[in-house]
């Protein structure tokens, strides 16, 4: 009878324990609401994250479903949005971060305590700042310190009852964040932002789901602020991307090229994490127009098409990366015909690994990875990436010169501007625009820019007429374009004057003729009123002045042989001597 009653209390004690076990909530419960798929509970374990079947404290950190009207009232002022970011694709091999940055209501901002406060300085009428604080954490951390909060020694601990690291820092880490993926999480504190990165060694090739949940410090319990999930790539092809741009191209998205015109290939590897500092890479380049391959350790390279059409472009990366040897184990040995054993070359237990030709990899790389042992004991592992894209190659203009700057004359009355003429040719094809912008002397601020369409039928030469309303130094930048592409010739000018300069030296002229007029009615009115006065002389000063007369009239004979007078009255007359 004992024994059939100490069965039964402990089937009721095994029965209890069993609903307590079903009842309690996991981190999959509450990271994934129960959503979590059942194939990412066979990944291998992420350095530093735990299983998400741990138990998860509910009292500590209440859970709530999406829709909950408790979300609406977990924040004062309105609510909290996170921002969740990944620097993914990666490597296979790379590390892959992730961010998380909570952005608060409006006029809300965290201080240097992380204390959150009202902005002053932002204007928001429905809002009336009684308090300075939204929360004054600080406060509340001051009031009851490391080991008092909450009266008891479990406040500072994460859902699955591990304790807070305790940091130099720690007063200014009152949001938990809980980040969530392929069946395991990590948990952490910080402030209005967090990071966390993970290894890619262990993780599937393929498309993931990273979530996060974040909660907040309250006077009892932690309070649920925000979630998110953002999604991340695993890959073993490197990732890249490749930049095209052109010297005269118009519009580089397009990849519409001009023919006769070297194209720049500047090759970007996408690795944040520098995975591949260490690597060998070479790029091999195929530009579809017939010139062969081209091999080159450098990722920017220029290429010119000599014609016009589409064109496929392919690249193929291909990355050495040094790597640890493997411990290598020994093959049972293969029967022979006899029925004898012969040993056989130890091999690795990776069945990717094998020796390999780098060049012949680099011509047809049929796997991602592949580890090749090197003589002097190393190791290597080959990563390839590839890029493909088809461009089109069209005539454009190649070049624009500004051979001759003529300023036109025209009248004082007529002039108000300084006008000048720009004769220009081109080379390539037929421009139908032309703008001209006029600048400061350093070209760096524009002053004024005006855009006109041309008609050209045969040559590329215009004149292009523009017009300056005050003197100076200019810089003048004259553009040429089509549909496909645009040249620039620039020129520095110098304008001495527009209607201004004509005006002052309107002026100046008229000054002028002023004082010559002046000067000859002067001159004449002297004439006409001066009297006439008789030289009173003696004897002795006529003789001498009548032989002076007389010597200087000879030579005047000699130097000038005919008469100088001009009136004709005077013809008739003697000379006097």
């Amino acid at each position: 009878m004992k024994g059939l009653c100490f069965l039964v209390f402990l089937g009721f004690f095994l029965l209890n324990e069993g609903v307590l076990y079903t009842t309690a909530k996991q981190f999959r419960d509450v990271l994934s609401h129960g959503k979590t798929s059942s194939h990412v509970r066979y990944h291998k374990k992420l350095h530093g994250w735990s299983p998400d079947q741990n138990n998860w404290n509910e009292k500590l950190y209440p859970s709530w479903e999406e829709g909950d009207p408790r979300w609406n009232d977990c924040w004062r002022g309105g609510r909290v949005v996170a921002r969740l970011t990944t620097d993914s694709p990666a490597l296979v091999g790379s590390n892959v971060s992730f961010a998380v940055i909570l952005e608060f209501p409006r006029c809300q901002k965290e201080d240097n305590d992380s204390n959150i406060i009202y902005d002053r300085n932002c204007k928001n009428d429905s809002t009336d700042f009684l308090d300075h604080y939204v929360y004054n954490w600080t406060k509340w951390i001051d009031d009851c310190g490391w080991e008092n909060c909450t009266s008891n020694n479990t406040h500072h601990v994460f859902p699955d009852g591990r304790p807070f690291p305790h940091h130099p820092g720690w007063r200014r880490r009152n949001f938990v964040y809980l980040f969530h993926t392929l069946g395991q999480y990590y948990q952490k504190t910080a402030g209005s932002s967090a990071t966390v990165s993970i290894n890619t060694t262990n993780i599937a090739l393929g498309k993931h789901l990273m979530e996060v949940l974040v909660y907040r410090r309250g006077h009892w319990t932690y309070v649920p602020v925000a979630t998110a999930s953002a999604p991340y790539v695993v890959t073993d092809q490197i990732p890249l991307f490749v930049n095209l741009s052109q010297k005269n191209d118009r519009n580089i998205s397009d990849f519409i090229f001009i023919k006769d015109s070297p194209i720049i290939f500047d090759v970007k590897i996408h690795d944040p994490s520098h995975y591949l500092n260490n690597s060998a890479i070479t790029y091999k380049w195929n530009y579809g127009d017939g010139s062969g391959l081209f091999v080159s350790n450098s990722p920017i390279i220029t290429h010119t098409y000599t014609l016009e059409g589409n064109f496929t472009l392919n690249l193929t990366v291909q990355a050495i990366k040094p790597v640890p040897c493997k411990p290598t184990t020994p093959t049972p040995p293969y029967p022979t015909s006899s029925g004898t054993k012969t040993p056989t070359p130890a091999t690795t237990t990776n069945d990717t690994a094998r020796t390999t030709n780098p060049s012949a990899n680099l011509a047809s790389p049929t796997s991602a990875s592949v580890t090749e042992y090197t003589p002097d004991g190393g190791c290597h592992i080959y990563r390839y990436g590839h890029y493909k894209a088809v461009i089109s190659i069209l005539e454009g203009i190649l070049e624009v010169n500004i051979i001759q700057m003529t300023s036109v004359l025209m009248s004082v009355a007529q002039a108000t501007n300084t006008l000048v003429d720009f004769v220009v040719t081109c080379q390539g094809s037929l421009p139908t625009n032309a703008c001209t912008t006029v600048s400061d002397p350093t070209c760096q601020v524009s002053q004024n820019v005006v855009c006109e369409s041309v008609e050209i039928t045969d040559e590329c030469l215009l004149t292009i007429r523009r017009a300056f309303s005050e003197p100076g130094t200019y810089c003048v930048n004259i553009t040429l374009g089509d549909d496909t592409s645009q040249a620039l010739a620039s020129t520095l000018i110098s304008v001495n004057g527009g209607s201004s300069s004509r005006t002052a030296q309107g002026v100046l002229i008229s000054f002028c003729f002023l004082v010559v007029f002046v000067v000859i009615v002067t001159f004449l009115l002297y004439k006409r009123y001066k009297k006439y006065k008789p030289i009173e002389r003696s004897t002795g000063q006529a003789v001498n002045h009548d032989v002076l007369s007389a010597y200087f009239s000879n030579f005047k004979a000699v130097l000038f042989g005919g008469s100088n007078e001009r009136d004709p009255l005077l013809k008739s007359k003697p000379r006097i001597v």
